[in-house]
């Protein structure tokens, strides 16, 4: 931590929660190969200082929703102010300000069958100060989401990972009225006990035990890790917009979800149908991604970069300060 880097043993913590949100400290130690002790210190002090924490994350599709990825251009003054409006929404899921603090991108969840403009022109701020809005519909996830990203999930050797991995038996939601003050309560801490969890959504620590299940196996829900890419060697983040031939677009979603830069790729509608967000060290190592790696990529015919400046809601809830 003092090199401003997370160590080896807090990294092999984070690979292994990212495996298991809920997995209990004596079992991730018994993996690690250290004690129940080391193990809940370590996440303690990396909870409470704001480096790490497990989040519970609503997956669209079984709930009957859908991700909008949208993209909005202020003049140089609004920006901030807008994002801390878009960041209190109930429907946003993630907000970072962009390119020098001109442009805006966020995640929103919505129903599967409301209208885009409804939803997009309706309800976001109407302002002169927005000069421009673009709305990407989610089609298909490559990188992010359950499987994490590997940049941040490289740590464990193939045995120990799989020793970590929860067993599951697919299943189909059917949901309860409970269940969004649970999904709530999981956002703002993934490991919340049995009785923060159960006072939450007003039901019985057995009932959330049961509905907690539920939720993962039917994958309504995952849980994810939350880590400052700057302690991972990362400290440059940005968002590529690409435009890939269709005949392409499997092949250049799939090589990009086996970039180690790459911590999500998805492809959307709209102008550009190819989205990621990559992490590098530094201006130099960007661009020799971009000419390398990207440039290595068949059926990409034009790709937009937009650095991000600072996020300020991750995951559904707004990063503790």
């Amino acid at each position: 931590m003092e090199s401003g880097l997370l160590d080896e043993l807090d990294r092999r913590l984070a690979h292994a929660l990212q495996l298991d949100g809920r997995a209990s400290f004596s079992t991730i130690a018994s993996v690690l190969g250290v004690s129940d002790q080391t193990v809940a210190r370590r996440y303690r002090k990396l909870r409470s200082s704001g480096v790490l924490r497990v989040v519970g994350v609503p997956e669209a599709a079984p709930l009957g929703q859908v991700h909008w990825l949208i993209r909005l251009g202020c003049v140089p003054d609004a920006a901030a102010p807008i994002a801390a409006a878009l960041a209190r929404r109930d429907d946003t899921q993630w907000v970072s300000l962009m390119s020098g603090g001109t442009e805006i991108v966020c995640f929103i969840r919505a129903p599967l069958r409301e209208q885009a403009d409804g939803l997009l022109l309706g309800q976001l701020p109407k302002t002169p100060r927005v000069v421009s809005m673009t709305a990407y519909r989610l089609l298909r996830r490559f990188a992010g989401g359950p499987a994490g990203w590997s940049g941040r999930s490289s740590a464990l050797s193939p045995s120990e990972a799989a020793a970590l991995l929860p067993p599951s038996t697919p299943t189909t939601y059917r949901p309860e009225p409970g269940d969004p003050a649970l999904l709530t309560a999981l956002a703002h801490d993934g490991r919340a006990d049995m009785s923060t969890l159960s006072a939450a959504s007003g039901r019985s620590e057995s009932t959330v035990r049961r509905r907690l299940e539920a939720l993962r196996t039917s994958g309504a829900l995952y849980f994810d890790v939350e880590v400052d890419a700057a302690l991972l060697g990362y400290p440059l983040t940005a968002t590529l917009w690409l435009t890939v031939a269709p005949s392409a677009l499997e092949s250049a979603g799939q090589a990009l979800a086996s970039h180690p830069q790459v911590a999500f790729a998805a492809a959307t509608t709209g102008p550009s149908n190819l989205v990621a967000n990559v992490g590098c060290r530094d201006d130099a190592a960007l661009y020799s991604y971009l000419a390398d790696d990207m440039g290595g990529l068949p059926g990409v015919r034009q790709v937009e970069t937009a650095p991000m400046i600072r996020t300020l809601k991750r995951f559904g809830t707004v990063p503790p300060v």
